[in-house]
């Protein structure tokens, strides 16, 4: 058995799992999850703004703190599209090797799908019965992964679509208008266009939804009265659920979004964009259901490391 941590840094949150790994299988110690925003306007600047880096390190600072004092032998950072996105990446950098003494790894596109696939695919059979081949959907704030497998991954693509990127771009009203909903729609429509080419979604016989969009969608579309891991991981919702609560949410107002009992703080202003990336994908890739998962990219990390 090893221990190890698994720290994810991307545009919208920062989150670590500390778990106990035996010949590959995941016990978990802990999973954390805080809001940090690095991507704050990167797409418009092209730049990580220094009290987002900020932000990212206070996090930081307290997960390398419990990482130490649960024991884990091993520890591995990657951050994804913000990072990746930053002219000034290297302010980044020195800022997490100055609180986790260690490097982080800005991970391309290709690399963060194979990770969120493995940490998504690996239990599917067993717990839920899931037929391959798998599309598995990783929806961020600066990006969204498809990735095509089976055993593994087979095809993958990084779309620069995310939830933070389109509400920065385009869902700018409260709420957003009908005209700023079909600009983003046709920036979701334009990268899955091009995704096609070297995934073929169509192929796939289970879709899987993983990271925070897609688990606060079928936490709403189950009627959960908190946010409940145990209830959404696994859960089967169904195309026309997704279809309504996209519908539901691009049509409130932050404060009325902000009132739904399962919604993270943290969310409320960019969870419209991310359940429309969702309603998007499940209608162009044409399936009846979608498969929620709550074990992504960290436990793909994890993996790597034990």
């Amino acid at each position: 058995m090893t221990r190890v941590a698994a720290i994810d840094c991307g545009t919208n949150s920062i989150r670590m799992l500390v778990a106990d790994v035996t010949d590959g299988v995941l016990v978990d110690v802990t999973r954390r999850m805080e809001i940090v925003r690095l991507g704050q306007d990167v797409d418009r600047t092209g730049r990580l703004a220094p009290e987002a880096i900020e932000r990212t390190r206070l996090a930081l600072a307290d997960y390398a703190e419990q990482a130490h004092r649960l024991g884990a032998d091993r520890v591995r950072m990657v951050a994804t599209s913000a990072t990746r996105d930053a002219a000034n990446r290297d302010d980044f950098r020195e800022m997490v090797v100055a609180t986790l003494g260690a490097e982080p790894e800005v991970i391309t596109g290709a690399e963060e799908a194979s990770l969120s696939f493995a940490g998504a695919v690996h239990p599917l059979t067993t717990a839920v019965g899931a037929e391959p081949p798998y599309l598995v959907a990783d929806i961020g704030g600066g990006s969204t992964e498809l990735v095509l497998g089976g055993s593994s991954v087979a095809a993958s693509y990084s779309m620069d679509v995310g939830c933070v990127r389109l509400t920065e771009r385009h869902l700018t009203s409260d709420p957003p208008t009908a005209a700023q909903v079909a600009a983003a729609e046709a920036d979701i429509l334009a990268a899955l266009d091009a995704a096609r080419a070297s995934v073929p979604v169509r192929t796939a016989r289970t879709f899987v939804g993983l990271a925070g969009s897609v688990t606060t969608v079928a936490a709403i579309a189950l009627d959960l009265p908190r946010y409940d891991p145990a209830r959404i991981h696994h859960s089967r919702i169904q195309a026309g659920q997704v279809r309504a609560v996209a519908r539901r949410l691009l049509g409130m107002t932050r404060a009325e979004r902000a009132a739904l009992p399962v919604m993270h703080p943290g969310r409320v202003d960019v969870i419209g964009a991310g359940a429309l990336v969702l309603r998007v994908l499940v209608d162009q890739v044409g399936v009846a259901e979608i498969v929620v998962s709550e074990h992504d990219i960290l436990d793909g990390i994890a993996r790597s490391i034990g």
